[in-house]
């Protein structure tokens, strides 16, 4: 997913998800998340038409994994953040 949607799950700004995610660097392995290239980038923007609005960004978006997305409610503290995390915790402990 990309980083500008999961803010607007997660309840938060995209700027504000990106800073978490700089600020624990190290909680964010290859496999949980990469930047598009331009290429990528491009080609979203073609086959996506919600995200036209990144078409203009100087910036190239992070994308999250499922274990991104994951370990995202996990650094996030806004309402939605916190309950996506309990919830998780709770499917590991029943598995």
């Amino acid at each position: 997913m990309v980083d500008r949607d999961l803010a607007e799950l997660y309840g938060v700004s995209t700027k504000r998800l990106n800073e978490q995610v700089k600020r624990n660097s190290k909680r964010f392995p290859e496999e949980f998340i990469f930047k598009l290239s331009k290429q990528e980038k491009a080609e979203l923007v073609a086959n996506c038409d919600r995200l036209q609005s990144l078409k203009h960004s100087s910036s190239l978006p992070f994308v999250f994994t499922e274990h991104g997305v994951a370990m995202l409610s996990s650094v996030l503290n806004s309402k939605r953040a916190i309950e996506v995390n309990i919830a998780i915790i709770k499917a590991f402990v029943r598995l």
